[in-house]
């Protein structure tokens, strides 16, 4: 005689079982019954470990673009970690290093893959990293005004320390001045002045502004000078000498000697 299939069990508690079926199913619509979608997201790039005698000289792409697929939940919420490319540059030795992304090298939250990565590769030119003292040359055009010349032109500070790529500094052995202009100048000064950078050094150190002074000095002509008057310091009293005027020897500025019609009149004696 066949037994009847019990099914008190299946009726006990039936409300809770009822109501853990609903929330299983709702789970396998959200996480597995969800739509897939392929996103395009941009993930930086972490250099790690960089010896400290060392230092990237080249300009390179600082991030990465990756496909990924998972469900649009999922992807949301990677957006929101800090999520990066690692290179690990430890081992690093000066050269050329050509760092190769794949799925492999970057980590990613379970249910999400990777289907493409640009670029493919990220090429690091490895240099020494190396400290230079640089000197300051001016560049200068004209002359100043008549009668007066260049006595000096210095710079504050007259050099600067530069660290960076030895590749970079080797190449140079003075900085330059932006060009001055001299012409008509009549006075001395002090005033700002551009470095003037090759492309690489102004990357390096940026736009950079020293102090400049400008030094004149008067150009001054022999001149002999006659028929210089004698005075007396006698008030009230008559004095005669002789003779009469005295004749100097004297070093004048040009300028002045150049808008005096009697040079006479620059003395007393």
């Amino acid at each position: 005689m066949k037994r009847k299939p019990d099914f008190s069990l299946l009726s006990k508690h039936w409300l809770l079982k009822l109501l853990s079926l609903i929330i299983g199913v709702s789970l396998w619509f959200s996480v597995v019954g969800e739509d897939r979608v392929d996103m395009t997201v941009t993930i930086p790039l972490e250099l790690r470990n960089l010896p400290s005698n060392l230092v990237i000289a080249n300009q390179y792409r600082e991030d990465i673009e990756v496909v990924v697929s998972g469900t649009r939940r999922l992807i949301q919420e990677m957006r929101q970690q800090n999520i990066s490319r690692p290179i690990d540059l430890g081992k690093a030795e000066p050269g050329t290093m050509v760092i190769k992304n794949d799925a492999e090298s970057i980590s990613l939250p379970h249910g999400i893959t990777v289907q493409r990565v640009q670029p493919a590769n990220i090429t690091l030119l490895v240099d020494r990293l190396t400290r230079k003292d640089f000197t300051i040359t001016p560049v200068t055009k004209g002359k100043p005004a008549t009668g007066f010349t260049l006595e000096s032109l210095t710079f504050k500070p007259p050099q600067i320390t530069v660290t960076g790529p030895q590749s970079i500094l080797e190449k140079e052995s003075v900085l330059k001045t932006a060009v001055i202009n001299l012409e008509g100048v009549d006075r001395s000064s002090t005033f700002q002045v551009h470095l003037d950078l090759n492309e690489a050094l102004l990357k390096l150190i940026g736009e950079t502004v020293i102090e400049a002074n400008i030094t004149l000095k008067e150009i001054m002509v022999r001149k002999t000078v006659r028929g210089i008057p004698i005075n007396s310091k006698e008030g009230g009293t008559t004095v005669k000498f002789s003779p009469a005027t005295v004749t100097v020897e004297a070093e004048i500025p040009e300028p002045i000697v150049r808008v005096t019609a009697e040079l006479a009149l620059l003395f007393r004696a």
